[in-house]
């Protein structure tokens, strides 16, 4: 005959003891947070930017190769002031670097990390989405100020140009660069949307970047463009940032021919944190997590 043993009850203090125990069994992992997301997103970020020479040349040396040629070629005063030309163009140039390394650089590197599907596994990841963004304004804070602190030695050994001169001008610096950035970044990730594919973005790009400069009073003074160019320009933060720029390193003097007569410091603030906004409410509506060619 055979016997089968029945289970036996368990007591209170028998399932407690078992409970810690199946507790660890079923904990659900924990989600990683922003901010430690964020920052390993950053690292890697940098690590692949630093690791792309032809990324980093591109984005770092073509704003210090127009600095260079153009500042070798620059001689004489600005009409009606005591400033010289090569001076206004080094304070205009500093505007280029953080449009190149803040838009143009971000909005080709969306681009391809998109085509090639970079984006869209990121997005499947336990890694929250914000990351991304966090890790891409790093990785811009970081080249920017790069950037500038190098356009900045060569323009102060090679070409003269003078150190601010004040507090207020190294705050003037500070707030101009940190608002232009925000707003270049921005705007370079929602721009990353009208761009096909990786094969195109640099075309894509580079035209806006260019035309930009030129009606913005980076390569020629801004007085001296005709008067529906400066209109146009001052519909975009490259014109602010670089008038921002002109008003730490050039004297006061040269307001006489500035439009306004005054550098407009609160003008500047305000166009620029304008455009920072415009830029966040344009890419949470236009960022897409896949590229067409993507499944």
């Amino acid at each position: 005959m055979t016997f089968t043993e029945t289970p036996r009850e368990q007591t209170p203090e028998q399932a407690s003891e078992r409970a810690p125990e199946q507790r660890v069994r079923t904990a659900p992992a924990r989600m990683p947070g922003v901010w430690r997301a964020g920052a390993a997103r950053s690292s890697v970020e940098l690590k692949a930017f630093f690791r792309n020479k032809q990324s980093l040349v591109f984005t770092l040396m073509f704003p210090v190769m127009l600095l260079v040629v153009f500042g070798s070629i620059f001689s004489g005063k600005v009409a009606g002031t005591q400033t010289d030309l090569k001076q206004v163009f080094m304070a205009g140039i500093i505007a280029a670097g953080v449009m190149s390394t803040s838009f143009s650089g971000l909005a080709i590197n969306v681009a391809i990390e998109r085509d090639t599907g970079t984006v869209r596994r990121l997005a499947m990841t336990p890694m929250p989405k914000s990351a991304y963004f966090v890790g891409k304004l790093v990785r811009v804070v970081v080249t920017t100020l790069m950037e500038t602190v190098l356009l900045l030695g060569i323009a102060l050994t090679c070409f003269g140009l003078p150190l601010p001169a004040t507090p207020e001008r190294w705050l003037t610096l500070g707030w101009d660069l940190a608002l232009g950035t925000v707003a270049c970044a921005l705007l370079g990730s929602a721009y990353a949307a009208v761009i096909p594919n990786s094969r195109s973005a640099a075309a894509i790009v580079t035209p806006v970047f260019m035309v930009l400069q030129f009606i913005s009073g980076v390569f020629f003074p801004f007085n001296q463009l005709p008067h529906w160019m400066q209109t146009v320009a001052a519909l975009f933060p490259v014109k602010w940032m670089a008038q921002g720029f002109r008003s730490v390193f050039l004297p006061d003097s040269f307001t006489v021919v500035e439009p306004a007569h005054s550098w407009e410091l609160g003008h500047i603030a305000m166009v620029l944190g304008a455009w920072a906004l415009a830029g966040l409410i344009l890419t949470a509506l236009t960022f897409r997590w896949r590229g067409p060619r993507v499944r």
